[in-house]
């Protein structure tokens, strides 16, 4: 296993790049916050030592050892010490289709399952995750028996803590879900440039004040952190299929290198090039 260190002293991060694009993640972070940003995909870990403490859905949140950390895509959070002795967890990076492929219709779950909330305390399944996670670690290899353990306890961590969306966390209809999807697919369209307020407004057939609020309200994540975690996931992917770092950065819309280092950083808690690193040590 190849541990990769970050600059500041005590922050140290692992990696693994698994099959379907499922990233596995170990972090200790001593003196290290982590900006306002959200994922792609699902994120589901589990703190080990220390206070995590972060910002998701407008209330703060402290994981403590054994309590897991899950964000829905999209959901826009940040990050930090709960106390001076910083913070170790676990962490796995799971694409939404892959989490959808582990839904069983017959077993009474659909694909419009979400996560309840973002932080729980639920001790038997955060000991199974550690398990889970050290079958991933050590087994990387046995592709078939990692693969079903890890999405039969994506399938249980659903039954058990999963729920639909509820009413109130559909836009009002005047709005119209249709209209903001219009302006989420023009950002996954035009992710490679910079956009506007005005831009998406247009595209979404709303005043520029109304789609924002609409915006952050349907997808729990503002239109401008949105775009940034679009642009790091593609980032994530052009890296790990070999193209350098400063195509990548033009690739993906970034103004410089610095900028992209900066925003993959304030995301991910690696510069792209550590990243870079310890995913292909793994791969």
């Amino acid at each position: 296993m190849d541990l990769i260190s970050s600059p500041a002293a005590g922050n140290h991060v692992e990696i693994a790049a698994l099959d379907a694009g499922v990233i596995l993640m170990e972090a200790r972070f001593t003196d290290y916050a982590f900006e306002r940003h959200s994922h792609d995909c699902y994120a589901i870990g589990v703190t080990g030592e220390g206070t995590q403490s972060f910002r998701c859905k407008g209330r703060r949140y402290d994981s403590r050892p054994g309590e897991f950390v899950l964000f829905n895509p999209d959901e826009d959070h940040d990050g930090d010490r709960g106390s001076s002795d910083g913070f170790r967890y676990q962490m796995l990076y799971l694409p939404e289709q892959f989490v959808r492929d582990c839904v069983d219709a017959d077993a009474g779950l659909d694909a419009s399952f979400y996560l309840q909330a973002p932080n729980l305390s639920d001790r038997r399944m955060a000991r199974d995750f550690l398990r889970l996670a050290r079958v991933l670690w050590t087994e990387r290899y046995e592709t078939l028996r990692a693969e079903t353990l890890l999405r039969e306890f994506i399938a249980g961590l659903l039954m058990q803590h999963g729920e639909r969306p509820r009413p109130e966390a559909i836009p009002p209809k005047a709005v119209g879900m249709e209209k903001l999807a219009r302006a989420k697919d023009y950002i996954r369209s035009n992710f490679w440039r910079e956009l506007t307020v005005g831009e998406l407004a247009t595209v979404a057939g709303l005043s520029r004040a109304h789609l924002t609020r609409a915006f952050t309200a349907a997808f729990h994540t503002p239109p401008h952190v949105y775009l940034n975690a679009v642009r790091i996931a593609q980032a994530q992917r052009l890296i790990r299929n070999g193209m350098p770092l400063a195509a990548v950065a033009a690739e993906c819309g970034f103004s410089d290198q610095s900028h992209f280092a900066r925003r993959f950083k304030g995301s991910i808690g690696l510069a792209p090039s550590q990243w870079r690193q310890a995913v292909l040590a793994r791969t």
